[in-house]
């Protein structure tokens, strides 16, 4: 009978540990912006929330600055599970679902309330949805905000200023697109190796939004930054669909919980300290241009998207659209 007792005690104690190990859940969260940008900023946010919340069921351990390889790698790695979460640009992971390409549109989203609208709503989930076929569940559409054109020949005021520019750009079809066609010479160069290209001179322009300017400290290397705020650039926060579809419940609702509130608090933090950040880059001798007439370029862009929409259809262009 004690024989018996302590086996059932012993296979009760087993039972317990092995329920808590499943229990216990490690995130890894990959992002390439540096530890000052707003992105990391998400990043404690996510980290601090889910440990509190979850009693330290769950834990997360961070790598930005691109520790874990450029943003290609990360979102190789966060498919195959060799990283849980990934924060990247959206233009990312457009070649897994085209569609999304419509996001990146230049002057598709002429307010940051258009574009939440669209990308918290029925349009964005659909757009989600289809990231599972490809391994990633997606938890939110963060900000990464309105792309600026920096360049050290002048201003940018006209399209015709933007011809002869050697053009870093990032892998956005659309926005390749769009600078071939205002004349610049665009060059794909990831975003980590972006600095020493403009200080050697490999290229002499980039567009970003202001808090990569900032947290890059472009400033060093690019002598004016022109308010052109020709495309909303959202960023994406995925998480590897396996390792989520293998939690518990409980610990599902709290990641989509936490996402959540995450984009939300890091919207606002970038709108909230644009000015704030452009006053330190002018500060730090950067000129800012504000006179841009942004008529004339919607107007001069045009054609990106009838080649997106000759390339994918005009249903997604439409529903962002309204037509």
């Amino acid at each position: 009978m004690t024989t018996l007792f302590r086996t059932t005690c012993l296979a009760a104690v087993l039972s317990i540990a092995a329920m808590a190990a499943q229990a216990q859940t490690t995130l890894r969260l990959a992002h390439a912006a540096p530890d000052t940008d707003l992105q990391q900023t998400l990043a404690l946010f996510m980290k601090e929330q889910l440990e509190e919340r979850s009693g330290g069921e769950i834990t997360v351990t961070i790598f930005p600055q691109g520790q874990l390889g450029n943003d290609t790698a990360m979102v190789d790695g966060t498919r195959s599970g060799i990283i849980d979460m990934v924060m990247t640009g959206l233009n990312n992971l457009t070649g897994l679902v085209p569609d999304a390409g419509a996001f990146e549109l230049p002057f598709i989203f002429l307010t940051r309330a258009d574009a939440y609208a669209i990308l918290d709503g029925e349009v964005g989930q659909q757009i989600s949805t289809q990231f599972e076929g490809h391994g990633l569940k997606m938890l939110g559409y963060p900000e990464n905000g309105y792309r600026n054109m920096t360049n050290n020949n002048g201003p940018i005021v006209e399209p015709g200023d933007v011809a002869g520019l050697q053009m870093r750009v990032n892998n956005s079809k659309a926005l390749s697109d769009m600078f071939q066609l205002l004349g610049a010479t665009p060059q794909q160069i990831p975003v980590a190796e972006l600095y020493t290209a403009l200080e050697t001179g490999v290229v002499d322009a980039q567009d970003h939004p202001v808090g990569i300017v900032q947290s890059f400290k472009f400033e060093e290397v690019q002598d004016y930054l022109s308010l052109t705020q020709h495309a909303y650039s959202p960023l994406a926060l995925a998480i590897n669909l396996n390792k989520f579809d293998g939690l518990p419940e409980d610990q599902q609702a709290m990641i989509t919980e936490v996402a959540a509130e995450a984009v939300q608090m890091q919207r606002g933090l970038a709108e909230e300290r644009e000015e704030e950040m452009l006053a330190d880059l002018e500060s730090k001798g950067m000129q800012i241009n504000r006179d841009v007439n942004s008529a004339a370029f919607q107007e001069a862009v045009r054609p990106v998207w009838d080649s997106f929409i000759a390339e994918n259809g005009d249903e997604v262009v439409n529903a962002i659209t309204g037509e």
